[in-house]
C-alpha cells in the first residue's frame, strides 16, 4: 500500500505507535511520519506508507501549526505538565501581560532544544540522557515564529496560544521562555498540531474513521507536491528516468525556473521527483525514483 494518510493522533501514543498502527490496517511494512508528536500532543501527523516513505525528505512544506495551553508559576524537567516538578510558585499573570511579552518571540528567534527532545548530541538522543539523569550542553538554534496569539483563558487561570512556526520549533521551549521572561515560569500543559506539510486538522482521520474506511484516508504518493510544478516525459524518457537517468530540459515541456519537479508517465503515472540546478540549468535531475517500473515497485 502505498501513499499518505493525514492521521489525527490522539493524545497518548507516540508517533512510532502512531505510524505502526497505520502499517497494520494496512498491512504496510514501510510507514514514517514526517515529524515528531509527543505523547501528550495529539493532531495532524501526515505518515507515508510503502514507497511513499521514498519522499519524505522532499515534502516541500515544513512549517507547522498549533494550539498550545500554557500554565504560569510552574516548571519541570521535560518543559511541560508530565514532567518532574522543578519550582512552584504562586503568581497571576494577566492576559496582557502575556500579550505584552509576545512580540518578542515573534519572527527569528533562538532557542536551546530541551532535554527531553530526539535532537541528537555526540551521536545520543537527548532524551535518553535526560532519562539517565544527564544534562549536556545543546548549542542554540535559529527558529520563526510567523504568528504567536493569545486564543483564549480557562477558567483555572490557564492561557491558550495559537501559533505558526518554521520546522524545529518546540513548543514547550517557547512557553518555558515566555515563562522565564515573566519571571515566574510556565509549562505547557496541553498541545494540538493544528498543520503540518500543507495538511490542515480538517484533512486529517481519526483511527476511527481510518479504521472504519481506510481506502479513504489513503492520498496518492505525489498528493504534498500539489504546488511543485509538474512534466510529463516520454516512454524513452520515462524508462531513462527510472534507471535514474537526467534528462535534457530542451526536450521537456515546462520545466523554466530551477527548483524540484513532478515527473508523470505518459500514462500518468507518477515516477518520482527530479530538480534543475541554476548551475545546469541543461539537466532534469533525478532526485527521486518513486516508480521503477519493477512490479510496482
Amino acid at each position: 500500500m502505498n501513499g499518505f494518510v493525514i492521521l489525527d493522533k490522539p493524545s497518548g501514543p507516540s508517533s512510532f505507535q502512531a505510524a505502526g498502527f497505520l502499517r497494520r490496517v494496512y498491512n504496510e511494512k514501510k510507514a514514517g511520519h514526517t515529524g515528531t508528536l509527543d505523547p501528550m500532543a495529539g493532531g495532524v501527523l501526515p505518515v507515508a506508507l510503502g514507497r511513499a516513505t521514498r519522499l519524505i525528505e522532499f515534502l516541500p512544506e515544513k512549517n507547522k501549526a498549533y494550539r498550545a495551553r500554557l500554565r504560569f508559576g510552574l516548571t519541570t524537567d521535560t518543559l511541560d505538565i508530565t514532567g518532574k516538578v522543578l519550582t512552584q510558585t504562586d503568581c497571576a499573570v494577566t492576559a496582557g501581560e502575556l500579550c505584552a511579552v509576545l512580540p518578542a518571540f515573534r519572527g527569528e528567534i533562538l532557542q536551546t532544544p530541551p532535554m527531553f527532545s530526539a535532537v541528537s548530541v555526540n551521536g545520543q538522543r537527548l532524551y535518553t540522557l535526560a532519562r539517565q539523569g544527564k544534562e549536556v550542553e545543546r548549542q542554540r538554534r535559529t527558529v520563526t515564529v510567523y504568528s504567536l496569539e493569545l486564543t483564549g483563558e480557562t477558567p483555572d487561570g490557564e492561557f491558550e496560544l495559537s501559533v505558526s512556526c518554521s520546522a524545529g520549533t518546540y513548543i514547550r521551549t517557547l512557553i518555558d521562555d515566555i515563562g522565564r521572561k515573566l519571571g515566574c515560569g510556565a509549562v505547557m500543559t496541553a498541545l494540538r498540531r493544528t498543520a503540518a506539510n500543507g495538511f490542515t486538522e480538517k484533512q486529517a482521520f481519526t483511527r476511527e474513521a481510518i479504521e472504519a474506511d481506510p481506502m479513504a484516508a489513503l492520498l496518492p504518493a505525489d498528493a504534498p507536491f500539489a504546488a511543485v510544478p509538474a512534466v510529463y516525459v516520454s516512454s524513452a524518457q520515462a524508462t531513462r528516468f527510472q534507471n535514474g537517468g537526467a534528462l535534457f530540459t530542451a526536450r521537456l515541456q515546462h520545466v523554466g525556473a530551477p527548483g524540484l519537479y513532478r515527473v508523470y508517465a505518459p500514462d500518468g503515472r507518477f515516477l518520482g521527483l527530479g530538480g534543475m540546478e541554476a548551475h545546469a540549468p541543461e539537466e532534469l535531475r533525478v532526485r527521486r525514483v518513486y516508480d521503477n517500473g519493477e512490479n510496482g515497485e
